[in-house]
């Protein structure tokens, strides 16, 4: 496993980040067992990953505090999440501190390591800086959070309207971006402030149903070539990103796509969710290899580059 610095924060983390959300949510959306999810926990700390996302809206918190009870805690990096509204109205700054302290209770941990304002939508943005971010200010002055972050609304806010306003803000030490193959559009609109503002990014969507499933990604480039935003030209209708393989010697589109993301520079941490161990090791292995030869990544860069609208998902 291999480790950088997430930006200014200084904290040593896992290229490879266990994401504890999306479609799967550790398998508690597939039918499996909260003890089954403990052990792809485990097992990702056994492959050497340290940081660990979770959120109050993935249910998976005790899982996570759990899994890593053992462990001691100066070796995980804690990050979760808890977005503006609930009960759909913001929520006030008493009732975000409550929610934060409940975060720690179901974690079983005295303080969290990112504690980020979770899906916020450029209509409440102004809310999260001026009236959240001061509770988590406060917080860490307590010692119960140490670092404050922001995560974008990726499948609804594609072009990262949020973020491009919360890079202008110095209260946001980590920020959590899409980014993946099909939309690279964060790599001018986001990472060029934040690697030269030293914030941490976390990135998403890496891989999502698009990059697992041959015919949604059919769909989805077919969708993109008919809007003019993707040159048909070259590529195999049947599998558009099949050069990736042979061309490029990776395993397949999931594998290449990993690795287009680890390499690009300014993301710190990719975030890989999975409901199995076996899925874990396969993502953990993508991670660790190289990168993509440099013409089959420039091929990937020219051919979404006019692409703000998707999010692979």
């Amino acid at each position: 496993m291999e480790y950088t610095t997430l930006g200014r924060t200084g904290l040593n983390v896992s290229r490879m980040g266990l994401g504890c959300g999306g479609p799967s949510r550790l398998g508690m959306q597939t039918g499996r067992t909260a003890a089954d999810a403990e052990t792809v926990v485990r097992e990702a700390l056994a492959l050497g990953v340290n940081f660990i996302d979770s959120a109050e809206a993935y249910g998976t918190e005790e899982i996570v505090g759990r899994a890593i009870a053992g462990t001691p805690r100066d070796q995980v990096i804690l990050s979760t999440k808890a977005g503006v509204k609930r009960d759909d109205r913001q929520s006030t700054a008493a009732e975000y501190r409550g929610r934060v302290e409940a975060c720690l209770r179901r974690l079983g941990t005295d303080y969290i390591d990112v504690f980020h304002v979770h899906g916020v939508a450029v209509a409440d943005y102004a809310y999260a800086r001026d009236e959240l971010a001061p509770v988590l200010a406060a917080m860490r002055q307590e010692g119960r959070v140490r670092f404050i972050g922001i995560t974008e609304t990726f499948g609804w806010d594609p072009s990262h309207a949020m973020l491009q306003q919360a890079i202008h803000d110095p209260v946001w030490d980590v920020m959590m971006v899409g980014f993946n193959v099909l939309n690279q559009s964060a790599r001018e609109r986001v990472l060029a402030s934040t690697q030269r503002q030293d914030v941490g990014t976390l990135c998403m969507f890496a891989v999502r149903r698009a990059l697992t499933r041959p015919e949604v990604l059919r769909e989805q480039v077919l969708e993109l070539i008919g809007k003019g935003l993707v040159d048909a030209a070259g590529l195999d209708p049947d599998d558009p990103l099949g050069f990736v393989v042979t061309e490029g010697g990776a395993e397949s589109v999931t594998d290449a796509a990993y690795r287009f993301c680890r390499w690009e520079p300014g993301l710190d941490v990719i975030l890989s969710g999975t409901s199995s161990v076996e899925h874990l090791r396969e993502n953990a292995a993508s991670l660790a290899r190289g990168p993509l030869p440099e013409s089959v990544a420039q091929r990937l860069r020219d051919l979404f580059a006019r692409v703000d609208s998707v999010s692979g998902n």
